[in-house]
């Protein structure tokens, strides 16, 4: 018992100085969990309590970064892990409590495309560590490019499955509507003869439930959530590509010796790193 008390303990030390290796990262991290926790404590008083589980997740993941430094023996860079810090409270914080992905047009646009240009940078880094690790490997550039691009598009698609399930079962709506003014549809065709029925210029639609109950759409037609998926793969397509094309011109550079620009210095910046072997944590002491 008294074992792994001692465990705990070491971990929760070896956490808090991954977190305080870099300082502007620890100033970022110790502004996001105050914020956190004084909105965790308006939920509270207003009764919201899926709002202050959202902020327990948010603090669970705010320490998710220095973990897998520890368990994965790597170092984050204090970019990549900032980055991550204001992709969680973005999400959670503003995105679902402050309800930004409905007040703001393109907030969840801007973190889909946020997403996949992060999940890159990891595919990128795990296939980059075991090319730089292993005596005898050399992968091209072009094929840690292609790795990282498919890595972060099964991501995407993998959460579009989440929340589809999500609104299948709990009818969330994770995967938002949208009004459109035109819908094609084979369905519409009097003589199902397969062919597109195309209705435009649609005013409004007005629903009703065998009940009786009707309900207005004004504007359009109610998609239910096809264009959103598919607009959040595009977006996250659009980040692993460009964070692929960099890093492709980035291992190119680097195998060539040549000088690194800008953009060389910022795809190194958001590669993780494997730790130094010879390190000695606190714990192990």
């Amino acid at each position: 018992m008294g074992k792994s008390n001692k465990e705990k303990k070491g971990l929760i030390y070896n956490l808090r100085s991954q977190i305080r290796e870099d300082r502007t990262s620890f100033i970022v991290y110790s502004v996001l969990r105050t914020l956190v926790i004084l909105t965790a404590v308006r939920c509270f008083f207003q009764n919201n309590y899926e709002g202050l589980a959202l902020c327990v997740l948010s603090l669970v993941l705010f320490l998710l970064p220095a973990l897998f430094e520890r368990a994965l023996r790597i170092n984050i860079p204090a970019g990549f892990e900032i980055t991550i810090y204001l992709f969680i409270f973005a999400a959670e914080i503003l995105g679902e409590i402050n309800k930004y992905y409905t007040r703001i047009p393109g907030w969840d646009t801007m973190l889909h495309t946020l997403n996949g240009f992060l999940c890159a940078a990891i595919g990128f880094s795990l296939v980059y560590i075991l090319n730089a690790s292993q005596d005898g490997l050399n992968l091209s550039p072009f094929y840690l490019t292609v790795v990282a691009f498919c890595f972060s598009m099964t991501v995407g698609v993998v959460w579009e499955f989440i929340e589809f399930s999500a609104d299948q079962l709990f009818h969330l709506d994770m995967q938002k509507d949208f009004i459109v003014g035109t819908i094609s549809s084979v369905k519409l065709d009097p003589e199902n003869s397969q062919v597109p029925f195309m209705i435009k210029d649609i005013a409004n639609t007005i629903i009703e439930t065998k009940g009786g109950e009707q309900f207005l759409v004004n504007g359009g037609y109610l998609d239910i959530g096809i264009i959103d998926t598919m607009k959040d793969l595009f977006v996250n397509l659009v980040g692993a590509l460009t964070y692929s094309i960099f890093g492709y011109f980035y291992l190119k550079h680097s195998k060539a010796g040549k000088e690194m620009n800008r953009q060389d210095q910022f795809v190194q910046s958001m590669i993780l790193q494997k730790a130094d072997s010879g390190k000695t944590s606190e714990e192990d002491k």
